[in-house]
């Protein structure tokens, strides 16, 4: 599957921003306009005015509706969401050369509201995903104890959890000490 390099960032931008919700990680991440502007700035999020309280609440509504996406019983039903995003949005496509970066598609009208310059960004990135049939690459971590959401980018679609290092690793370290106390019974 061929991903640009724009697709693969509105994804990373996609995966923090659903893993901020309190259904993801137990609390709020954006509780409040300086996380949501810290998390802009963190990314480099272009064209962003100054932001308000409208913006902050967008956001949160936006990443509901986006999380949606990742369980949608069907591909048509992942499309008919990305659609209303996308719709919602008000896309303007446009061709810019900002900054440090070459020449890519920016799909949200210029100096667009925060909730719309994402639900346009993101919701594209999501379209390319559905539209190339690889909707399986988005998933939810498998950690029975996880909520987080990823996109597994992986050549052979292999990833089960959010984070190797913590999900991952803390269930390999519970099935060893398991099969270790498994040993000691039997032999003991």
């Amino acid at each position: 599957m061929l991903i640009t390099h724009d697709t693969e960032c509105a994804l990373g931008i996609l995966v923090e921003l659903l893993n901020t919700s309190p259904d993801a990680c137990g609390s709020e991440r954006f509780p409040d306009l300086p996380a949501l502007g810290a998390f802009v700035a963190r990314h480099e999020i272009s064209e962003v005015d100054s932001l308000t309280a409208a913006d902050l609440a967008a956001v949160h509504r936006l990443r509901a509706r986006l999380r949606e996406v990742f369980s949608a019983a069907s591909t048509e039903e992942a499309a008919e969401l990305v659609n209303a995003v996308v719709a919602a949005a008000g896309t303007t496509p446009r061709l810019t050369n900002h900054d440090h970066h070459d020449w890519h598609i920016h799909y949200f009208a210029p100096h667009a509201a925060l909730g719309d310059h994402l639900a346009a960004e993101l919701g594209m990135a999501l379209a390319f995903i559905v539209m190339a049939g690889e909707r399986e690459r988005l998933r939810r971590c498998e950690a029975p104890d996880c909520a987080r959401v990823f996109v597994d980018l992986s050549r052979n679609r292999s990833r089960r959890y959010c984070d190797s290092r913590t999900c991952g690793n803390r269930l390999h370290v519970a099935a060893y000490r398991a099969r270790q106390r498994a040993e000691t019974v039997a032999t003991g």
